[in-house]
C-alpha cells in the first residue's frame, strides 16, 4: 500500500538531510564565559550535541570584537580578544565526551571531516576592528584557522565603512567613502593568504568597492535580502547583482528583524523557516542558485521558528523539499556554494 504522499515528503527529507554536508556560515560563541560547548546547555543555541542531534555538520564560529574606540589601546584589546577566542574555537575541534569534532583550515577538509563522520569546526573573525592598522596579524589569524574576516561590525573601523554607524562612538554616516586605502591593503592581504572577505555589516558603498576589488568572490556570510525586508544590513539588488557578476554568496541568515521588519510582523509576530527561505527563493531568482547559501547567526541574536537551534536544522532542509528544490541545489545552499569559494580563496593564496 502506498504510503500518504505527506509522508513520502517526510521520508525523502529525512533521507535528504542525513545525506548532506550541511554548514552554517556565522555562529557565535559566548565570551568571555559560556557553558561547555560538549555538553548540551540551555543557555545555548548551539553546541555539540545540538549539532549532532540536528544534523549540523559544520559550523564556522566566529571570533566577534565589538567596535571600540579607534586608538592603540583599542585595537590592542580587540587584537587580543581575536586571538584568544580564536583559541577557545580551536578547543572545540578537539574530541571528547564521545563526540569527534574536527579544527578545519581548508574546504577540503571540511569534506573530509563529514566524510569520517567528525563535526566540522571552522573559524573565522567578526570585524576587522581587530586589525587596528597592522595588516600582519592577518596571515597569524589564518594561521590560527581563521576562513573569513567580517571587514566591520556595527561601527566604522580603520579599513571600511559600517551599514550601521556608531554615533556613541562619534561616528558620522560615512568615514571613509566605502573601503580605506588600508582596507583595500587588506583585502589584498587576505586574498594573498586565502581568507575569504565577509561583506556582511559593510555599507553599501564599502560592499560593492570590496566586490571589484578582491581578486577572489566575496561572501556576505550573515546578511538577507532588503527588497523584502528594509533594513540597513541586507543587501538591495544591485548589490546582488554584483555578487552574481564577481561571482560571490550570499548566506541568508536567519535573524528575525533581517527576514521581516517588526512592522510586517505585526500580523503574524512569529517569523520562521518559511520566511528565512522566502529570502532564499528571491536570490535563486534574482542571481542563481549558485549565489546562495543559509546561515544562523545563533548565539548572536539568530533564531526563529522552527529552527531555534541546531538541533531543529532538518526544518530548513524540509522547506526547500517543501518548496521543489532538488538535491543538488539544497546540497549548494547548504555548502557547496560557500566551499566553493573557499577553494577560490586558497587557489589564490596557492598560485
Amino acid at each position: 500500500m502506498p504510503k500518504p504522499r505527506g509522508c513520502a515528503l517526510r521520508g525523502r527529507m529525512t533521507d535528504l538531510h542525513a545525506s548532506l554536508l550541511t554548514l552554517d556560515s556565522h555562529i557565535d560563541i559566548p565570551w568571555p564565559d559560556g557553558d561547555d560547548p560538549f555538553r548540551e546547555s540551555p543557555n545555548r543555541r548551539v553546541d555539540l550535541p545540538k549539532m549532532r542531534a540536528g544534523g549540523l555538520g559544520a559550523g564556522c564560529f566566529a571570533a566577534y570584537v565589538p567596535q571600540g574606540r579607534l586608538d592603540a589601546v583599542g585595537h590592542a584589546e580587540a587584537s587580543a580578544r581575536a586571538f584568544a577566542m580564536l583559541d577557545r574555537i580551536a578547543a572545540m575541534g578537539e574530541p571528547r565526551d564521545g563526540i569527534l569534532t574536527r579544527l578545519c583550515t581548508t574546504a577540503d577538509a571540511i569534506e573530509q571531516a563529514h566524510a569520517e563522520g567528525a563535526i566540522a569546526i571552522v573559524p573565522a573573525i567578526e570585524n576587522a576592528y581587530a586589525l587596528g592598522d597592522d595588516l600582519s596579524v592577518i596571515a597569524r589569524y589564518r594561521a590560527k584557522g581563521a576562513c573569513y574576516v567580517t571587514l566591520t561590525h556595527n561601527g566604522h573601523n580603520l579599513i571600511a565603512d559600517s551599514a550601521i554607524p556608531r554615533r556613541d562612538l562619534g561616528d558620522g554616516e560615512i568615514r571613509h567613502g566605502g573601503l580605506s586605502p588600508l582596507g583595500r591593503e587588506a583585502v589584498a592581504e587576505m586574498n594573498r593568504v586565502g581568507m575569504l572577505v565577509d561583506v556582511s555589516h559593510l555599507s553599501r558603498a564599502a560592499m560593492l568597492q570590496a566586490a571589484q576589488l578582491s581578486a577572489t568572490p566575496v561572501v556576505a556570510t550573515h546578511s538577507s535580502v532588503r527588497t523584502l525586508c528594509d533594513h540597513r544590513r541586507n543587501l538591495d539588488d544591485d548589490q546582488l547583482d554584483a555578487l552574481r557578476d564577481t561571482g560571490g554568496v550570499i548566506q541568508v541568515t536567519a535573524m528575525p528583524g533581517f527576514l521581516r521588519t517588526r512592522r510586517e510582523q505585526v500580523p503574524s509576530p512569529e517569523v520562521g523557516v518559511g520566511d528565512l527561505v522566502d529570502h532564499i527563493d528571491y536570490v535563486v531568482r534574482r542571481i542563481g542558485p549558485t549565489h546562495v547559501g543559509i546561515s544562523s547567526d545563533f548565539d548572536g541574536g539568530g533564531a526563529i521558528a522552527g529552527w531555534s537551534n541546531a538541533a531543529e536544522t532538518p526544518a530548513v532542509t524540509a522547506e526547500l523539499v517543501r518548496r521543489g528544490y532538488g538535491a543538488q541545489e539544497i546540497a549548494g545552499f547548504w555548502s557547496g556554494n560557500f566551499l566553493r569559494l573557499m577553494r577560490l580563496a586558497e587557489a589564490v593564496a596557492s598560485a
